[in-house]
């Protein structure tokens, strides 16, 4: 296939250059959004005065931003910038044709992307701890910064999630280490790269590689050098913990020039060019239910990568330890041994780590019950890529055993909605007893053409083809009126979306309320 280049290729955009030190205020576009809201709040932390702007604030953001006392405008102008601040930080959902990119740059207001902010304002003199991966670093993110919490190290953190624990996305810390969700998304419309790369990782986390973010990533060969990349910025001092067992994570471990872990579950790891078995970390599973999981750590058997030995205290086959978690699932199992290897490095007991993940309440909108009404339990999950989708179902079918497991799904991030996992999707479902799709969401700002948009009703009479009953149902409203109707005491609805699942959740729950 011919190299076409993604965003590890792209150079940014020249633009004036930025004094940190001077800077007392701060304007953020892009303000409503999850990462961009926290870091306002973060920098308000630090004693800067902010201010922002969003084409519109919703909840929970519009909630925090006036708690917090942090100024915002809904919608975009250039008049926005008229307080004259020292700074703009341009969101990720920002264009260059926005009304305030362009006063920014005829005015020659010095800006930057919120991960460059980040990485320039907060990170020197911490430990970066950079999660990353297509899947599950939400979950491993929001679990390393409490088992350092638990731990008594005091971390920072900054998560696209709400970890319970924690009861907020972000926290500066007063410890060393700085834990981070690190995006492989761009950075900003005149900086295409990933936005992990302005994070400079110390210490970090390789989930996974596999094709997503179809609207800014040619092919999966771009994705794999875009976490090839990530592997690269890790100094000779640092650890990358990688999944051992997925040959895509380890094609690219190479260019890491630290320490690796490589975790995964005993004796099935891929080939590797290690003698012995290519694990550092291999886990024992004891079983998984409807109480979680319980899990044994060993210490393996692998050659260290780079002749490098990430674990000197354990020896070949020792027992690192017992490990009880409330979080369901043989994916959230590999989640919390990448969380557990790092916290470990970073300085947390083995008896501080078992406390701690024990006592982990997870994050909200990851297998989250939003409720329990006639016998019927409602549960909120992000899971939107097949992989996570088919994780999350076998999560809960093994949490609920004997229940009636309805599987309802929207179709909304950019790469979902698109026809590039409609032969995928029909096997993710598999562990469910009824299927529902709505039609894949709609953005005002879409350019997608209608034969670009993936056919639910074709994905639909796929997975009944494959003996699991499945339903198109275009409308929410419509969705929640079938289920209420036909729900019994015992079943189990998991509704997934990367967004609010256009307030499926609430509204059935209120109708079951009602019967």
């Amino acid at each position: 296939m011919p190299f076409i280049p993604g965003p590890a290729e792209r150079v940014p955009e020249p633009r004036p250059t930025v004094d940190y030190s001077r800077v007392k205020k701060v304007h953020l576009i892009g303000i409503g959004g999850s990462a961009m809201g926290n870091f306002a709040g973060m920098l308000q932390a630090k004693g800067l005065e902010v201010r922002g702007s969003d084409a519109g604030v919703f909840d929970p953001m519009r909630a925090n931003l006036l708690r917090w006392n942090i100024p915002f405008v809904e919608g975009y102008a250039a008049e926005n910038l008229s307080w004259n601040p020292d700074l703009v930080v341009v969101g990720n959902v920002t264009r260059r044709d926005n009304p305030e990119a362009v006063a920014l740059r005829e005015r020659g207001l010095p800006y930057c992307s919120f991960p460059e902010a980040l990485g320039e304002w907060i990170l020197p003199g911490r430990i970066p701890t950079v999660i990353a991966g297509t899947h599950g670093k939400t979950t491993t993110t929001s679990l390393t910064a409490w088992l350092l919490e638990s731990a008594g190290l005091s971390p920072g953190l900054l998560v696209g999630g709400v970890p319970k624990n924690l009861g907020t996305s972000f926290r500066l810390g007063e410890g060393k280490p700085f834990v981070i969700e690190g995006d492989e998304y761009d950075t900003a419309y005149y900086d295409k790269r990933p936005k992990f790369m302005h994070y400079r990782p110390h210490h970090g986390v390789l989930t996974s590689v596999e094709f997503d973010h179809a609207d800014i990533y040619p092919d999966f060969a771009a994705v794999q050098r875009a976490f090839a990349l990530y592997a690269s910025l890790f100094p000779q001092g640092g650890l990358l913990v990688a999944w051992g067992e997925d040959e895509n994570v380890t094609a690219v471990l190479d260019r890491c020039h630290g320490r690796v872990i490589r975790y995964g579950f005993q004796h099935v790891a891929v080939p590797c060019a290690d003698e012995g078995l290519p694990l550092d970390v291999e886990i024992k599973l004891l079983g998984v239910g409807a109480r979680g999981a319980q899990f044994e750590l060993y210490r393996g058997l692998a050659v260290p990568l780079h002749g490098r030995d990430p674990l000197p205290q354990f020896g070949p086959g020792q027992l690192i330890g017992h490990f009880e978690s409330p979080m369901a699932g043989k994916h959230n199992v590999l989640n919390a041994t990448a969380a557990l290897c790092l916290a470990l490095d970073l300085g947390a007991s083995v008896p501080q780590l078992q406390a701690g993940i024990a006592s982990f309440l997870g994050i909200k909108k990851r297998q989250e019950v939003r409720g329990v009404v006639a016998g019927v339990t409602v549960i909120d999950d992000y899971a939107h890529h097949p992989t996570a989708v088919k994780e999350t179902v076998a999560a809960i079918h093994g949490m609920y055993p004997g229940k009636r497991l309805w599987a309802v799904f929207e179709a909304e991030s950019n790469t979902s909605r698109r026809k590039v996992f409609e032969d995928v999707y029909p096997d993710a479902f598999t562990g469910a007893d009824q299927v529902v799709l709505c039609s894949p969401l709609h953005k005002e700002s879409d350019k997608l053409r209608a034969d670009e948009i993936m056919d639910a009703g074709l994905v639909c009479r796929r997975i009944s083809d494959k003996g699991v009953p499945a339903r198109f149902i275009p409308q929410v409203a419509d969705i929640v009126d079938m289920l209420a109707s036909e729900l019994r005491e015992g079943d189990v609805v998991l509704a997934m979306s990367g967004r609010d699942f256009q307030g499926l959740h609430g509204l059935l729950l209120a109708k079951l309320e009602q019967r």
